[in-house]
């Protein structure tokens, strides 16, 4: 194990100078550790300060470089208790992206398009896909894929628990595989690529609104829902909690204003985001007439460890 001020340059010298190879490395927003194999040797690096996270305001521009180089935002800054991390994460130059075949080891994970484009390649789902600003993935427990591509000022947001989880990577496996098996099952979950074009509007769950599901829930048996909600006529005023275990809500465009018992109203625009746990009391008005959010609720079971968000 060696101690190192800076992971990401440590790594650059250990693989670009002296050949060695990464086999995982964690977190994949900010790198605190990884272990490289190569001559014999195993090596253990670890960053050896302590502030691996930064808090950040929703509202916030704090960035941090990545995992690959993509840059990172957090949009839950508490992590609650570090059991699902919400991030938004750009590339601003695109072309080819210096990734490899890796998988995360967690209970879920879903990536959505925000703006621009990015190619991507997925074990057993056929040649690579290019997602689309709209188009949404959910990434199974431990399906090997890679980042080969993307637009210039490409911006995804993906949700994940835990908050803390390796990403390893598989230094054997080529993608794509000359197998396909999109039915695949990945620790009871199954690979979803939903694509915006060719997706329904159905009338929502609030009077006014009308939603696009992803259709991850039945594929992780009703862990997580994920839609987009849309402003579609005469909103009511306000929209209170939906019953959920917790709700992640992402402002893709337009306004709001969320209001929590006992706090200032907040005015929230593209790029912000909320979260509203079960129990919160909480509303949200002044809805714009061309708002859309992103929202991943979930039911049950990943948040019943910790302390409450």
């Amino acid at each position: 194990m060696l101690p190192c001020r800076e992971l990401t340059s440590a790594l650059d010298f250990y693989t670009t100078e002296l050949g060695f190879r990464i086999d995982l490395i964690y977190p994949a927003d900010a790198p605190r550790v990884a272990e490289l194999s190569g001559h014999g040797l195993g090596i253990r690096l670890e960053r050896d300060d302590e502030s691996s996270v930064t808090a950040a305001q929703t509202t916030g521009d704090e960035w941090g470089t990545g995992r690959a180089g993509m840059q990172y935002r957090d949009l839950i800054p508490d992590r609650c208790g570090g059991r699902i991390i919400a991030s938004h994460i750009r590339i601003p130059n695109g072309g080819p992206v210096p990734d490899y075949v890796h998988h995360h080891d967690v209970r879920f994970q879903m990536i959505y398009c925000y703006k621009g484009w990015v190619k991507v390649v997925y074990e057993d789902q056929g040649p690579p896909l290019v997602m689309q600003a709209g188009d949404c993935v959910l990434q199974p427990p431990h399906i090997r894929h890679r980042v080969l591509e993307c637009s210039d000022n490409m911006e995804v947001i993906e949700v994940t628990g835990p908050a803390e989880h390796e990403t390893l990577v598989d230094h054997e496996l080529e993608l794509p595989t000359k197998g396909v098996n999109r039915d695949r099952d990945f620790k009871g979950q199954r690979f979803v690529y939903h694509e915006s074009r060719k997706a329904s509007w159905l009338p929502g769950s609030f009077a006014g609104f009308e939603a696009r599901d992803c259709g991850i829930g039945s594929s992780t048996n009703g862990l997580a829902r994920v839609q987009v909600i849309r402003a579609s006529g005469t909103a009511p005023a306000t929209l209170a909690t939906q019953d959920v275990e917790l709700a992640f809500n992402f402002v893709l465009q337009g306004s709001l204003s969320l209001q929590r018992k006992s706090e200032a109203r907040q005015r929230l625009t593209d790029g912000d985001a909320f979260i509203i746990a079960a129990g919160a009391e909480a509303s949200i008005s002044d809805f714009s007439k061309d708002l859309e959010l992103l929202q991943v609720a979930f039911q049950s079971g990943l948040l019943s460890r910790g302390e409450p968000c």
